[in-house]
């Protein structure tokens, strides 16, 4: 199915990493006051990652990039742009993006940090497709990385249950019929500080029930207008993939939007929210898995501090 616009870009590999440790509900109410039941109940949340000492932004933007290279089968030397979307990265100069091409052995690629918080996967892979219809780009790696567990409030329940650690990535390359569509994105001023990441040492902290309220509310006329800048209906879409910020937020989405039985990301379950990482992480594990419908049209749409919300309607890669 062709979507809207001039020759532009596709994705062509998914690659993701996740630090080895698992936390369950069970090991949070070791250090905090909650239990499984009460996690479940509230976020559909029952496992996530936490990195160790040795994980951080960069290293495990590296393993994931390196991961969606080997899938889509190419050569670091081909890369000429790398854009990483975090909000808990620490490299300032030099920055992750230019990192991790180091790390990568790339050639001299244009290294670029996106930080809009969870629709930052959203808005770099926008920025990808941009750099590439306007031919200042062939292929870029578009990667969302979080160690949100770095800057969490361990002690805080609203928010510790939510959060974990991961990186995921996204191959995109020029394409003469265009299968990333144009983006929707914007902010909403009056939700600016619902999401903070601030002091000294900088913490974690949102207003859950105004984020949620804008979910349950605004969240789907946006993703509507995703679609139909695409050019496509609703009927169109096979794969909704919406930032993983709480399964009661994805689930009810979902529905509003009438996904019915097609594919609907629901990554937060094992993952917990990995902010600009979720949506990448999510899709990635299900395409290794071989639950990701090949070829079809896929909503991205991420929200989340700032207050920014994106999202583009992208076809799946098929496999090699």
């Amino acid at each position: 199915m062709k979507i809207q616009g001039a020759p532009g870009s596709r994705i062509i590999g998914f690659g993701h990493h996740q630090p080895e440790r698992v936390m369950t509900n069970d090991d949070l109410a070791e250090i905090v006051d909650t239990n499984d039941e009460w996690i479940r109940t509230r976020t559909g949340i029952r496992t996530r990652h936490i990195g160790s000492e040795s994980d951080s932004v960069t290293s495990m933007a590296i393993e994931a990039g390196r991961a969606a290279l080997a899938d889509a089968g190419v050569d670091p030397g081909e890369v000429d742009q790398v854009i990483v979307a975090s909000t808990s990265h620490r490299d300032r100069a030099p920055y992750s993006a230019g990192r991790v091409a180091v790390g990568l052995d790339m050639r001299t690629p244009m290294p670029i940090d996106v930080n809009t918080a969870c629709s930052g996967f959203e808005s770099a892979v926008a920025l990808a497709d941009m750099s590439i219809r306007t031919g200042s780009a062939t292929t870029s790696l578009v990667i969302g990385s979080e160690l949100i567990s770095g800057i969490v409030d361990w002690t805080d329940r609203s928010t510790c249950v939510l959060i974990g650690d991961g990186a995921g990535a996204a191959v995109i390359q020029r394409s003469e019929t265009p299968e990333i569509g144009p983006v929707s994105w914007g902010s909403v001023p009056h939700l600016l500080n619902a999401v903070l990441v601030e002091g000294d040492p900088e913490r974690f902290s949102q207003e859950g029930r105004s984020i949620y309220r804008w979910a349950i509310t605004e969240a789907e006329g946006h993703a509507r207008a995703v679609v139909e800048k695409a050019g496509l209906t609703m009927d169109d879409i096979q794969v909704f993939a919406f930032h993983q910020a709480n399964l009661r937020i994805v689930e009810p989405l979902a529905k509003a939007l009438g996904a019915g039985d097609r594919f609907v990301l629901a990554d937060v379950v094992e993952s917990g929210n990995t902010s600009a990482a979720s949506v990448p992480l999510g899709l990635s594990k299900a395409w290794a898995r071989g639950d990701l419908p090949e070829g079809v049209p896929a909503l991205l749409f991420g929200f989340g501090g700032g207050f920014t919300h994106a999202g583009q309607v992208v076809t799946t890669p098929t496999r090699r």
